[in-house]
């Protein structure tokens, strides 16, 4: 196991024991990535070239498709991408609202550095890009603010002719940005990169000393993203990483609704193979309900006719380039040696790290994957998040805090209803015919 970071090893373990995919750090106990590996660089590849990659991922609950999107988002961070990641439901983020989509994804874009809300980041870096370019062409004498500023307005200008062409409010408000921050009005600086975000509610003075009206709607969403996508090329990124995760929510929205959202994916894929969109990596995850289901995919036969992949073969001869691949999801053998991996990633900074390693050797973790399993009806695929949960929060911390805690001895496995998703509790055994929910 390749040595990592104390703090990217506390970020893991401690969404571990929240029982979330972490955000970092996926590289350290990746499972089963290798298949795609050669794929996903090539499509980034094309994306840092200036093309576009539309991909659809799917697999059952606990098969692995959140961490997949995050391991892909670490992956394109490495390489200098912004990312966002945006969870699709039926009330905050509906498919078929795209400035809904729009606002949260830039509420939640992210830089190498910049975990989340990193669009002024961005902006403010393309603007001394602007800056160094003008210094690096000796275009000023000696230091002359003025004479600087005055040559980074006009590279602006040439830079955003091309924005205006797609999005004239994006360039619009820009360059009404560029002169809050160079007279220091931060109110209205904050208030116009709001405005851009998607934000509502931005005062009417605001808009007023701007010159624009209305908030950020569907159409106008889509423009913007062409004008974020030029500005991250401009600044030094290749391109950007969205993430719409949990998509098979739109199979429970009214129909009309349905085939609102559906449309609108078919929209998106249009778009991207026309090449609207330069720089964008657009990545949707869903249950294989979502992809062959008739409250899904298949009400749009459009859609469907453009998402469609062969799955008739062995998984082994899956093809990583398709633009819809699915998650193989876990078996005994590699939910254990999961566990291993997170075991000797918590050791790695422990004082405790033999006695850890003695206490839960690997033959224990192999009881515990099985317990679990069992306990969950014996379906392996939903079954990684709750073992990684109780090994992290049940058995590694009290070895690690209690130097007498053997857990052959001191522990016993309990399932809480509490602590499980719909899913876990309909696979998890009853013991007594009066825990049985009956739908009447």
């Amino acid at each position: 196991m390749d040595k990592i970071s104390q703090q990217k090893q506390r970020e893991i373990i401690d969404a571990l024991r929240r029982g979330t995919v972490p955000q970092k750090g996926l590289d350290a106990f990746a499972m089963g990535m290798g298949p795609f590996i050669d794929a996903i660089d090539s499509e980034l590849d094309l994306v840092a070239k200036g093309g576009s990659v539309f991909k659809a991922v799917r697999g059952e609950y606990g098969s692995g498709k959140t961490f997949f999107s995050r391991w892909l988002q670490e992956r394109a961070k490495k390489q200098g991408f912004s990312t966002s990641e945006v969870q699709i439901s039926e009330t905050d983020t509906p498919l078929h609202k795209l400035e809904t989509i729009y606002r949260r994804s830039m509420e939640r874009l992210a830089i190498s550095g910049v975990s989340a809300g990193a669009f002024r980041n961005i902006v403010d870096s393309w603007f001394f890009t602007l800056e160094e370019d003008i210094l690096a062409g000796n275009a000023v004498e000696g230091h002359d603010e003025i004479q600087l500023a005055e040559k980074t307005n006009h590279l602006m200008e040439q830079r955003l002719a091309s924005i205006t062409r797609h999005a004239p409010a994006f360039a619009g408000v820009l360059r009404r940005y560029r002169k809050a921050t160079l007279e220091n009005d931060f109110v209205l600086a904050e208030g116009l990169m709001a405005w851009l975000s998607g934000q509502p509610h931005v005062t009417a003075e605001i808009k007023r000393q701007a010159g624009i009206k209305g908030e950020v709607d569907h159409f106008t969403a889509l423009n913007f993203l062409q004008g974020l996508l030029l500005i991250l090329k401009d600044s030094g990124h290749p391109g950007l990483v969205l993430v719409m995760d949990e998509v098979e929510t739109l199979q429970r929205v009214r129909s009309d609704v349905r085939d609102k959202g559906l449309n609108s994916l078919r929209q998106l894929i249009d778009e991207i193979d026309a090449g609207r969109f330069p720089g964008l990596y657009l990545l949707i995850t869903g249950t294989s309900m979502f992809f062959d289901g008739p409250q899904g995919v298949q009400r749009l036969a459009p859609l469907s006719q453009r998402l469609y992949t062969d799955f008739s073969t062995d998984i082994r001869f899956d093809n990583p380039r398709a633009i819809q691949i699915r998650m193989k999801g876990f078996d005994l053998k590699t939910l254990v040696q999961l566990g291993i991996r997170i075991r000797d990633i918590y050791a790695a900074y422990s004082n405790n790290a033999e006695e850890i390693k003695m206490k839960a050797d690997d033959r224990y973790i192999a009881s515990l994957a099985k317990a679990i399993t069992g306990n969950l009806g014996g379906k392996i695929g939903i079954t990684p998040r709750l073992f990684l949960k109780k090994l992290v929060g049940d058995v590694l911390d009290r070895i690690d805090q209690f130097p007498d805690f053997d857990p052959r001895i001191d522990y016993a496995l309990t399932l809480v209803d509490s602590e499980m998703s719909k899913i876990e509790r309909n696979a998890n055994a009853a013991k007594d015919v009066d825990t049985i929910e009956l739908d009447l």
